[in-house]
């Protein structure tokens, strides 16, 4: 089953910093991902449907240490249906998602979408919050390459990071996706989205959004010039209590389907 995809929920948000509610993400984004009234084709003619295994939402404790080594499991477990595309859930998910995908392919090469670019050493003392998952994976050894795409709400102390890992680590903000170096990027290929990443108009339904965001075609755009052939992938910080008419979850479901449809 080579073309096929396991959807994996992660409904966890033990790593948030500010408002919670992202734990009930992937509900959201399935209901509107498999809804009547949506298309289960990409753009591109691609069916979508015809390539997802629905493989579930593990049990996951709460405790941090243990809920990111069950997420890691999981992940491992779903890779044997194919490549796995988790929804989430926070940001600090991705990082034992990114474990379990260097375990089986080595270093990762990430295409990052977001406002943040979650790069903070430690956030009010917390060294595996959702501010954190990237600076972690590189320590780790886990990531080889990180282009960041659509950031907009930078710190010094995340600067510093950019400066120490040097030509390894590149960041675009909204103005400058022309500028993206499609070369830049090798395989194994992780694409990582954080769905405020988008404008506040697009996707209301987030913890921390930021305005001046990335439009749905602009990231869609991006993903199709440089996400191909992705060995693993997420959609996270989908807050639904927070959304608008459910703008949020359909934007994440569109921004999936294009995502499988360049497998």
């Amino acid at each position: 089953m080579t073309d096929a995809v396991a959807l994996l929920g992660i409904c966890w948000e033990e790593g948030a910093t500010g408002p919670r509610g992202a734990a009930a993400g992937p509900q959201a984004v399935r209901e509107r991902l498999f809804s009547d009234a949506g298309n289960g084709y990409a753009e591109s003619g691609v069916a979508i449907l015809d390539r997802l295994v629905d493989v579930g939402d593990p049990d996951l404790p709460l405790a941090e240490v243990a809920g990111r080594k069950a997420i890691e499991v999981a992940a491992r477990d779903a890779a044997a249906v194919g490549a796995v595309l988790a929804l989430g859930g926070d940001h600090s998910v991705t990082l034992p998602l990114m474990r379990a995908a260097a375990t089986r392919h080595g270093p990762l090469h990430v295409l990052h979408f977001d406002a943040h670019p979650d790069l903070y050493p430690e956030l009010d003392g917390r060294r595996y919050s959702h501010a954190s998952p990237f600076v972690r994976g590189l320590e780790e050894g886990l990531i080889e390459r990180l282009v960041q795409v659509g950031i907009r709400a930078n710190s010094p102390p995340q600067r510093e990071v950019v400066a120490r890992y040097g030509d390894r680590v590149r960041q675009y903000g909204p103005a400058d996706l022309a500028a993206i170096d499609g070369e830049f990027l090798g395989s194994p290929r992780y694409v990582t989205i954080d769905i405020d990443a988008l404008d506040p108009a697009f996707a209301p339904g987030v913890a921390h959004p930021e305005a001046g965001g990335l439009t749905v075609r602009e990231l869609v755009d991006v993903i199709r010039r440089l996400g191909g052939n992705w060995i693993a992938a997420d959609l996270v910080e989908v807050v639904p209590e927070r959304d608008v008419a459910g703008l949020t979850a359909v934007a994440a479901a569109k921004v999936i389907k294009e995502l499988i449809a360049v497998h």
